[in-house]
């Protein structure tokens, strides 16, 4: 057990490691020592971030926390903290059901942690981050909360509604991570298309991106969490108009069929859907849209869940997830609908999207066999160097594998590479020199 060392474990999304960087800031800036996600944690304090989006998320968290729970009652931990999405939450239940906690902290009190620990928030570290990930790029967290409200989403329930940061204090942020070296920003938000409704009732997502774009230094900006109703079409010229900011966007449509999409409460139909895709990429030619998929929400008959798979051959996204409906207490959909789709019916239906979509990726990626991609590199595994070209963002996209042997190249350095093979999860390519 070390003397003044915190290990973090942060479970969850992109907008919870933000968090926990911020936290660890200034953790350090008070003397301790920051560990992150460590294989095995030896500090004195441990502080968990929890998720308490779906039923896996939440078990995952749960599980996490009971294993420091036992570490502590065998000695090897002296405090134990919990935070972040579940515990915003369940408070109350897991003060009774995991008393070895020694307090737990919402989605927005944690920095009460510092004060409880006899420290205080240093003024010069606010806003600064000890980032976790690899030195290049950075996550930039927009906005909290969401004011959508879809029927099947707990998200609401937990964050409360939609605050945007002020624009200018985003823009300081993202000049202070170029100082440190980071040239690639992953643009994060629950819903990113409402930034800046709650300031004056219009969409500023557009001008932000553009604004950022302008910084010198930022090399790439890629766009997380987009939601097709009302969208911003001026963000697709900014994207078509600024080569820094990537052909990529994220954007969960969960369904297409107009019955679904009524029932899931998303305020967009079935034809409306597919002019927003045709629009996105007759104006950014090229564009890759990740998009997550729902299957087995109340009432979805196999008629509906043709129609999505009809969609999907359609639309052939460049990356898709999926996953079965959960029900998830306290969502409109929880109180008001049944969960009369069997699991056996959910997972049936969910193998059989993906593989689908598994086909469509595979011929995608075979398509570009022999021809060139600006690629950053993330790492160097084994025989290869691992990057990525910007129509992939970290940890949830396909990667690009350069061998070793050709050439030594340098961690958050960018790359021409010629794709000489893909498979169905990455691709493989040569410098071009």
């Amino acid at each position: 057990m070390r003397k003044n060392q915190i290990d973090f474990v942060t479970l969850g999304c992109s907008k919870n490691l933000v968090d926990s960087e911020l936290l660890m800031k200034q953790f350090e800036a008070n003397g301790y020592k920051c560990v992150h996600d460590s294989k095995n944690p030896q500090g004195e304090i441990a502080i968990i971030n929890t998720c308490g989006f779906i039923g896996d998320a939440k078990e995952e968290s749960i599980n996490t926390i009971l294993e420091f729970a036992e570490a502590k009652e065998k000695g090897r931990l002296k405090k134990l903290f919990v935070m972040g999405c579940l515990s915003q939450r369940y408070k109350s239940e897991l003060e009774k059901e995991i008393p070895q906690v020694d307090k737990y902290y919402g989605k927005f009190d944690y920095k009460q942690l510092l004060i409880d620990l006899g420290k205080a928030e240093i003024p010069s570290c606010k806003g600064m981050r000890h980032l976790t990930t690899p030195s290049h790029y950075a996550y930039v967290k927009i906005s909290e909360g969401c004011d959508r409200h879809c029927a099947y989403c707990a998200i609401p329930l937990i964050t409360g509604r939609h605050v945007s940061r002020p624009k200018e204090e985003i823009l300081n942020e993202v000049r202070e991570l170029v100082k440190e070296g980071v040239k690639e920003f992953q643009v994060i938000a629950q819903e990113l298309t409402f930034y800046g409704i709650d300031i004056d009732g219009k969409q500023h997502i557009a001008e932000l991106i553009s604004d950022m774009a302008d910084i010198p230094g930022v090399k790439w900006i890629r766009l997380h969490y987009a939601y097709p109703t009302h969208f911003p079409y001026e963000l697709l010229r900014v994207m078509r108009e600024k080569p820094n900011v990537c052909k990529y966007l994220d954007i969960a449509l969960q369904h297409i069929s107009d019955n679904m999409l009524q029932a899931m409460q998303r305020h967009i139909t079935k034809s409306e859907t597919y002019a927003l895709i045709t629009r996105m990429r007759d104006e950014v030619p090229g564009i890759c849209l990740r998009t997550t998929l729902m299957v087995g929400f109340p009432d979805e008959s196999d008629e509906d869940f043709r129609e999505l798979m009809d969609f999907v051959r359609w639309a052939r996204f460049e990356r898709m997830g999926a996953f079965a409906y959960s029900e998830e207490e306290g969502t409109y959909s929880a109180i008001h609908y049944k969960d009369n789709i069997s699991p056996e019916v959910k997972q049936a239906r969910l193998d059989e999207l993906m593989a689908l979509q598994q086909e469509i990726s595979s011929e995608i990626t075979a398509s570009w066999i022999g021809k060139v991609f600006r690629v950053i590199i993330d790492r160097k595994e084994g025989e290869f160097y691992v990057g990525r070209t910007e129509y992939s963002s970290p940890d949830v996209d396909p990667e690009v594998l350069i061998p070793v042997k050709e050439k030594r190249l340098f961690r958050g350095a960018f790359y021409d590479v010629k794709v000489t093979d893909a498979d169905e999860f990455d691709l493989y390519g040569t410098t071009c020199f």
